[in-house]
């Protein structure tokens, strides 16, 4: 009685799956790579059509400028009007409910001595009861431009870092097309003309923040 052999294939050698794997491996790297776009940090969330620090404040501090010079007061028909009922003054001149509304305001007067970039002003028709400063960098501080109109809310970010990232690009912004060719470390004894908003906190301490700035 005959019996008869059956051939098995042979398991593949050790060599053979190592090379079919590494030949896997490379054609999913490769599928990987060509469905793969390369974006730069700080451009994610503008390719996703959503914030970006780094262009938020040039896209919207023309209109936050213009606004601001539009509805500004003279810092003479202001003051009065503060220190008389500073609530009431807020409701009229500013913008937000509640506490410290921010009001737009004009004003030319004399510069004098800085801090931190902040200078204190005598300005037209503002009583000495009122210590009025302004603010030029190089650190702005505050987020009352993005307050200044009311039209932006936190309602529009993810999350509250991205609501005070939106007051900074703002203010970089300003010193972009308001200071950058003003030598704001020597304006002491200047006559200026100024533009710009104040957080209604205090009514006897203004700091403003410009939109606009002519030195004489």
């Amino acid at each position: 009685m005959s019996t008869a052999v059956i051939s098995r294939p042979s398991a593949p050698s050790k060599f053979k799956k190592r090379l079919i794997i590494g030949a896997v491996v490379v054609v999913v790297i490769a599928a990987m790579a060509w469905d793969t776009t390369v974006v730069e940090i700080g451009h994610e969330a503008e390719l996703a059509g959503g914030f970006s620090a780094e262009t938020y404040g040039g896209e919207h501090f023309p209109a936050i400028q213009a606004s601001v010079e539009e509805r500004a007061v003279e810092a003479g028909e202001l003051a009065p009007a503060v220190l008389d009922n500073a609530m009431a003054a807020g409701e009229k001149y500013g913008v937000g409910q509640g506490f410290g509304p921010v009001v737009p305001v004009t004003f030319t007067g004399t510069l004098g001595e800085a801090r931190s970039g902040v200078y204190t002003v005598a300005a037209e028709g503002v009583p000495d009861e009122i210590t009025l400063r302004l603010q030029t960098g190089p650190a702005i501080n505050g987020t009352d431009l993005r307050d200044a109109t009311g039209e932006i809310s936190f309602g529009e970010f993810t999350n509250q870092i991205e609501y005070q990232n939106a007051g900074a690009s703002i203010n970089d912004a300003m010193k972009q097309a308001v200071l950058a060719d003003i030598d704001t470390a020597n304006l002491s004894g200047k006559t200026v003309t100024v533009t710009g908003v104040f957080k209604l906190i205090n009514p006897k301490n203004w700091l403003v923040t410009p939109v606009r700035m002519d030195v004489q």
